[in-house]
């Protein structure tokens, strides 16, 4: 990154704060149950646009009888100067091996398209793991084994952005560290970080150990170092152990009690992307699709990822990175461990505008995830061969240590916040269609002999289980008519709150709090069949709809949410905001398209059965009217192009 770069940067993000000063969620959430979300992903947005090419094409290479090494890729990337990008020509590509950066930054790859340039893997190469596409150094920083560390021994207040460490050696300005500290020795009755299944009473049923933080250090937050002792230029060793970071603090339960520590690589990268073009693994068995670790501001755009082993993303140790635009289909596994984009504590990820079809877990948080925003994304057919007629989440809180989190305007079959790894606080849904059901279910077979049937079991949109605490649901659509007959209760009810579950000779018992500490203002619902705005009295419907029961926890001593002053325009207050973290429309949303898709005041969308509150997304569409994509979300892989379907 040049000097000029970086001083734009460091401005940015210094004049970046935690409050509820000026945020788009004022008004609605408390200040200290969200974040300044419009920072999440790669900063300023993928950038290779404005970059320049480096040497000549590449033409397609390589035969299926006769697949070739990837050389000629990877010594283009190693040659590449920074903010260039590898062009690659049309056709097939077959590899050998997989496509690594090396320690090299600020270069992408770029096919033609991803109905243009295609590359089909036979086998992979070790990147923290087995990978077709490496972006990560060879450095092997890891929670089994950080590269550095040091015990961070000042600055816990939340906010803040100066904090005091034993040693900066092998730190830089520029460099992402990560910040963590003990889990809480017992449930203090809040905000609780919680994964170890031995504990009186257990918070989980698994524990989380070896899921991407240290164990039972599963509170963490990666931050960006902007100055360190006299050191203020982009890549300055650290001559001190003040240092200055970026963004602050996003919570307030660092304590010098809990042995807070950071821990760093030594050679992280930065600004690498793969874009346009479509990858096939299904015969690099076992390997991941694309990795990342120890990366800042990578991203994937405009990509069409067919059959990986367990993860088409997979993303380590990173931070503001992007996933967009891009087309996901089918895992090796299709049972546990099948996932579109999987994170494993990461932070300020933005993942937007995918379409995931044929995944049981497109979007998973398998380890923690702070800051991070899932935005306008489709998943179709959350294909899960272990339950027959089983509808599977698209996405889990799955690990403890997730908190900050935005999920905003995707349709998927249901959301879900479970026991099996730890505790979770502090997850936002806004305008988001959840229906608790979908057109088809996996019932019998082997891909892609498989048959459909209708879905019968799981038909619960929002499942939000113990120890998932101070979660906050504004302006969402839940449920389908006729599909859920209770709104908390009963055998598929609108949300499934509270409960525990066993698990041999593990009980997690049910966490009343998770009831007690939810906000939910404007969500409409199939069983009520109504806009809720279940906290002010003199709303309209307050006494037939909500039974005067109020549904924002305007009362508890901490972290309290007092009643929204925006969203119930029947009580004369201001509509909602069109988004959490986008002051305006995305640069790829359709002219055409409404903006908000979801919500309350939306009242002529194009989904039916729920009295206009909801319109298709621009991923949903291009699935639908440009890809041609089955409404049950069965069928073989599609053809796509992003630029296509959103116009780049």
């Amino acid at each position: 990154m040049t000097r000029k770069a970086w001083s734009v940067f460091v401005v940015m993000f210094l004049c970046t704060c935690v409050s509820g000063f000026g945020q788009l969620w004022s008004g609605v959430l408390s200040p200290d149950r969200a974040i300044d979300w419009t920072q999440a992903g790669v900063p300023g947005g993928v950038p290779s646009g404005s970059w320049s090419q480096c040497g000549s094409p590449i033409a397609a290479y390589g035969s299926s009888s006769d697949p070739a090494a990837p050389a000629a890729i990877n010594d283009a990337i190693a040659a590449c100067a920074p903010h260039h990008y590898v062009q690659l020509g049309p056709g097939m590509f077959y590899l050998t091996s997989g496509i690594t950066w090396g320690a090299n930054s600020d270069v992408a790859v770029r096919g033609l398209g991803a109905d243009r340039t295609f590359i089909v893997f036979s086998s992979h190469i070790r990147c923290h793991g087995p990978a077709d596409v490496c972006m990560a150094s060879d450095d092997q920083n890891n929670p089994g084994g950080p590269t550095n560390t040091a015990s961070w021994t000042a600055g816990y207040a939340r906010g803040a952005t100066t904090i005091t460490l034993s040693k900066a050696a092998n730190l830089k300005v520029g460099w992402p560290i990560i910040l963590d500290q003990k889990d809480d020795p017992s449930d203090n009755g809040n905000f609780y970080v919680c994964s170890d299944n031995t504990v009186d009473p257990p918070c989980s049923l698994q524990d989380n150990l070896g899921n991407g933080q240290r164990p039972h250090r599963n509170q963490t937050q990666i931050v960006k170092v902007v100055a360190c002792g006299t050191a203020t230029t982009f890549g300055q060793a650290c001559d001190g152990g003040k240092i200055t970071i970026t963004p602050g603090l996003y919570v307030d339960n660092w304590s010098g009690a809990k042995a807070p520590e950071a821990w760093w690589a030594t050679t992280p990268i930065f600004y690498d992307g793969i874009e346009n073009l479509s990858l096939d693994h299904a015969y690099s068995v076992e390997a991941r699709g694309i990795v990342m670790a120890n990366c800042y501001g990578c991203w994937v755009s405009g990509v069409r990822s067919l059959e990986s082993a367990k993860a088409h993303v997979e993303i380590q140790q990173s931070a503001h990175v992007t996933i967009e635009k891009s087309y996901f289909y089918l895992t090796q596994y299709a049972a546990t461990q099948s996932y579109g984009v999987e994170l494993l504590n990461d932070g300020d990820v933005l993942v937007a505008n995918n379409i995931m079809q044929y995944i049981a877990g497109p979007w998973t948080i398998n380890s923690a995830c702070t800051g991070c925003v899932v935005s306008y994304n489709y998943a179709t057919n959350d294909f899960f061969t272990l339950g027959p007629g089983y509808v599977m989440a698209a996405t889990y809180q799955h690990a403890a240590g997730i908190y900050e989190m935005l999920y905003e305007g995707n349709f998927a079959p249901a959301t879900a916040a479970d026991n099996f790894h730890g505790s979770h606080d502090f997850v936002t849904f806004f305008r988001n269609d959840f229906r608790g059901n979908e057109p088809a279910c996996y019932k019998s077979g082997n891909y892609p002999d498989v048959t459909f049937g209708p879905c019968l079991y799981n038909l619960i949109p929002t499942a939000i289980r113990a120890y998932s605490r101070y979660f906050n649901f504004v302006g969402n659509v839940l449920g389908e008519t006729g599909v859920q007959t209770g709104y908390t209760s009963g055998k598929n009810p609108i949300y499934e709150l509270d409960r525990g579950s066993t698990q041999g000779e593990i009980t997690v018992s049910a966490d009343p709090l998770v009831t007690k500490t939810l906000l939910r203002w404007g969500n409409y619902d199939t069983v009520t069949k109504a806009v809720r705005w279940c906290g002010n009295p003199s709303s309209t419907g307050w006494s037939t709809i909500c039974d005067s029961t109020s549904e924002v926890p305007a009362g508890l001593s901490v972290y309290a949410n007092k009643l929204p002053t925006k969203g119930d325009t029947g009580a004369g207050q201001a509509a909602l905001p069109a988004s959490f973290y986008s002051a305006n429309r995305p640069s790829w949303w359709p002219t055409t398209k409404p903006w908000p898709l979801i919500g309350p005041d939306v009242t002529h969308g194009n989904i039916r059965g729920v009295d206009g509150h909801a319109n298709t997304s621009p991923a949903q569409d291009c699935y639908t009217n440009v890809m041609g994509g089955l409404p049950d979300g069965t069928g073989g892989p599609l053809h796509f192009n992003a630029a296509v379907c959103y116009g780049d």
